[in-house]
């Protein structure tokens, strides 16, 4: 793939790129450098060799490449028409009936002269924000203007889009990528920036991230600004969670019935200031990680889950955690290993 002009970059578009954001620096610009979702990736592939793209919603989870992809896509499609022909629109922002009638339908109209077969293209991101009046205004525009113009819509969830566009368009659905994807794309930013860090703190990057690789770059880059070292620790500041082995100690001690034992680690983690929401959210994803007979984690993901339920109904005290772990010490659960 050709890299564009070979000339010699400028001391101040240096400082520009050095500047940037990392979760922008090192944003895809092709679809073969996407992480994950490998099958949909090839599906837009062919769409890209082929160059009819359809109308299109991509929706999934955030930070795990949607609009990325849509922006390769048309990189790959337009080349050096890519200013003139696409026109991308942040729907939680502008997502009226007035900026449907207004820019859209004048960029639909507007005449670029592009290759037999390519399209002027629509950006809706974050579509599912977009108002019913403004999705019904959509559908004509479609229509009419469907020998000219794609559209592609981005959203988190697809069941928010009318069906009428729903029907007129390829529903492509991501998953979040892996950990081991993420952890893989963590290490070549870091070798690309000289970053240092730990094994633990990159492995604390993907935990706290959860398949976000937009927050899992976003906290690399935090972390090595702020402390200038990737740890666990360092992570852990930033992202203002408690400590994962922290949590994972109070529930071992509980569930081997050291009630008293996770109760001192609970207020030792209460004082540092940290909500019921942190301590159940942290507990939850610890719950799937001991290792335990498969019933019994089932139990105990079940316990956390009530809890978490009443927390997020404004419950949010010490004592909803304190009578879980007391549920988890009463209960006759067994972690496979040693303490």
């Amino acid at each position: 793939m050709q890299q564009g002009s070979s000339s010699k970059p400028t001391d101040d578009a240096i400082t520009a790129d050095a500047n940037l954001p990392w979760v922008e620096k090192y944003r895809p610009r092709y679809l073969s450098e996407i992480v994950g979702n490998e099958e949909t990736i090839e599906r837009l592939k062919i769409i890209a060799n082929d160059g009819n793209m359809p109308h299109l919603i991509i929706s999934g989870m955030p930070g795990i490449g949607k609009t990325t992809s849509i922006l390769a896509l048309a990189h790959q499609l337009l080349g050096a028409k890519y200013k003139d022909a696409v026109l991308e629109l942040n729907a939680s922002d502008e997502r009226g009936i007035d900026v449907v009638r207004n820019q859209i339908k004048s960029f639909a109209r507007s005449k670029v002269n592009l290759d037999p077969g390519r399209h002027k293209i629509i950006i809706l991101d974050e579509a599912d924000s977009m108002t019913t009046g403004a999705q019904q205004a959509l559908r004509r525009i479609m229509e009419i203007y469907s020998n000219t113009t794609r559209f592609a819509f981005a959203c988190n969830q697809s069941n928010k889009i009318i069906e009428p566009l729903q029907s007129r368009c390829a529903i492509l659905r991501y998953a979040k990528p892996t950990d081991k994807q993420v952890l893989t794309r963590l290490l070549e930013i870091a070798k690309a920036e000289n970053v240092s860090y730990t094994d633990a703190g990159l492995h604390a990057l993907v935990f706290t991230a959860e398949g976000d690789m937009r927050q899992a770059i976003n906290n690399m880059q935090s972390t090595w600004s702020g402390f200038g070292q990737i740890t666990d620790e360092n992570v852990m500041k930033i992202v203002d969670a408690p400590h994962p082995m922290q949590i994972r100690a109070m529930m071992v001690s509980a569930l081997a019935r050291r009630i008293d034992e996770a109760l001192d680690k609970l207020a030792q983690i209460w004082q540092k200031g940290y909500s019921a929401v942190d301590i159940v959210s942290t507990m939850f994803k610890i719950g799937r990680l001991i290792p335990m007979r498969e019933l019994d984690r089932l139990e105990v993901i079940r316990e956390i889950g009530f809890v978490h339920m009443r927390v997020l109904e404004g419950v949010n005290s010490k004592l909803q955690i304190s009578g879980l772990l007391c549920r988890l010490a009463k209960g006759s659960y067994h972690v496979l290993e040693a303490n």
